[in-house]
């Protein structure tokens, strides 16, 4: 037997009951989509090749492929007249597969690497011509059994709607996942028909037709049955989503991480987070975000695609393609837009904007404030209400905040411009030009009062008797 391994992926349905022009195996689950999860499932027997059978939307598969698995193949199934056309089209493009060939349906996500690589041992090492994985169910309502005889040896698949009352007890359902040697694989696809109530030639009848010809056929049950679900309609992909999600939250507190609410944590499984992390209600963590030790996070916040450091704190707060520094306070309600860089103990508070920016060590913005296309020195302290006016209308700019420097409340930094080592800017100013290192930079109007100005444009009214109470005039009543 040839020590070769390939793998093919059935992908080429629309999925219909999914009432969505994106194909099924594109819809996603916790930072990947169907058929993603399912390829890096594959990957755990390194296949030679990766074999996707497209059909429905098949560009937009394709393209998907081409960002998150280039290394993989795919076939174009024109007509979909079931699992073992499919599976057809696929060997005749490359004839010159051997040794074990895996099948697998791309919308299955929760199969584990660790059951796929157990199918292929046990497979290549009893010298079957086909192993199914099985699972057995409460409720196999709608799936295929798995009919055994009296000594356990599997003899046949079949599929509900062709099952006869005693096959319709059989609680061991057929995953639609197989390893099959290669040329018993090609052979008994073309002995399939259509003989069966969808008229359609299924894979599944070549466990019976391998044993006819001799060939030993085997099964791997999975001690987990939810690895075997797939999905028709959105329902059910909620209810993959809630699985995979009990199972990462429970792996990370095996780990060392605290939640809160594992119930409204939900962490997709391109993230990552460190043993000793503290997790509050409602934390989403997205993408390729990353969670060093001691840091804490929410509740009711979303990173996406953002490094926190060791012993951050994100309160409330949404964060995306950023960085936050270790030690780093976010939050409340901040928002970091993407190439937000944060280094260690900077504080962005209630209220803030960032974008684009880079906020120095120990510097902080503590409220109501914009920091967009700007650097912050190490040590800055930005006031409430601050904006960097960054956008001409055509064209972005920077600006450029010193170390030490301090920008008071309410003021503009109109860029390009540039705030020196421990300059100050009066709170109230719009800063046109730069502003020199150790200098105060002021630009506001001045001030003027107009005596007795309400006494004589508003009399009667209540700040002028509130005026003429402060000053001790006579006769002045409450009402």
């Amino acid at each position: 037997m040839s020590s070769e391994r390939s793998a093919i992926i059935l992908a080429a349905g629309l999925g219909t009951r999914m009432k969505s022009t994106k194909p099924k195996v594109l819809h996603e689950v916790l930072g990947r989509s169907l058929v993603g999860h399912v390829l890096r499932s594959v990957r755990a027997i390194r296949p030679e090749r990766q074999i996707v059978v497209v059909g429905a939307a098949a560009d937009q598969v394709r393209a998907h492929l081409a960002e998150v698995a280039p290394e993989a193949e795919s076939v174009f199934q024109d007509q979909q007249l079931g699992t073992g056309h499919a599976v057809s089209i696929a060997m005749a493009a490359y004839p010159e597969l051997k040794g074990t060939i895996l099948v697998a349906f791309g919308d299955a996500p929760l199969l584990r690497s660790s059951s796929i690589a157990e199918l292929v041992e046990v497979h290549e090492k009893k010298g079957n011509g086909v192993t199914v994985l099985t699972a057995v169910v409460d409720d196999p309502h709608g799936l295929g059994r798995i009919v055994r005889d009296n000594e356990g040896n599997v003899l046949r698949n079949v599929e509900h709607r062709d099952a006869d009352p005693e096959e319709l007890a059989i609680r061991e359902i057929n995953s639609g996942t197989f390893a099959c040697d290669a040329e018993v694989l090609r052979t008994q696809l073309a002995r399939l028909s259509t003989a069966n109530d969808q008229g359609e030639y299924y894979l599944t009848d070549i466990i019976e037709l391998a044993r006819e010809a001799g060939h030993t056929v085997g099964a791997v049950v999975v001690d987990d049955p939810t690895e075997t679900l797939g999905c028709n309609d959105r329902a059910q992909l909620a209810d993959l989503r809630r699985i995979l999600q009990g199972r990462i939250n429970t792996e990370l507190m095996k780990s060392g991480v605290t939640m809160d609410d594992p119930a409204t944590t939900w962490i997709d499984a391109t993230a990552k987070v460190a043993p000793d992390v503290t997790l509050r209600p409602g934390v989403q963590l997205k993408g390729a975000t990353a969670v060093d030790s001691g840091a804490e996070i929410g509740p009711d916040t979303t990173l996406t695609d953002t490094i926190v450091g060791a012993d951050a704190v994100v309160v409330r707060s949404h964060a995306d393609q950023s960085h936050i520094g270790e030690g780093a306070h976010v939050g409340p309600f901040a928002h970091l837009r993407p190439a937000s860089k944060l280094a260690e103990k900077a504080k962005i508070g209630a209220f803030v904007e960032t974008k684009n920016a880079e906020i120095g060590a120990g510097a902080k913005a503590n409220h109501l404030a914009y920091l967009g296309d700007a650097t912050v020195g190490a040590d800055a302290n930005i006031g409430c209400g601050v904006i960097t006016a960054n956008y001409d209308g055509v064209k972005k700019y920077r600006t450029e905040i010193g170390e030490g420097a301090f920008i008071g409340c309410d003021s503009t930094l109109v860029a390009p411009v540039s705030i020196g080592d421990g300059a100050y800017v009066g709170a109230g100013s719009t800063i046109v030009k730069d502003v020199e290192p150790g200098d105060l930079g002021v630009a506001r109007a001045r001030q003027t009062a107009l005596t007795d100005w309400v006494a004589k444009k508003r009399p009667g009214t209540v700040s002028d008797k509130a005026a003429r109470r402060a000053k001790g005039e006579a006769g002045v009543s409450e009402a």
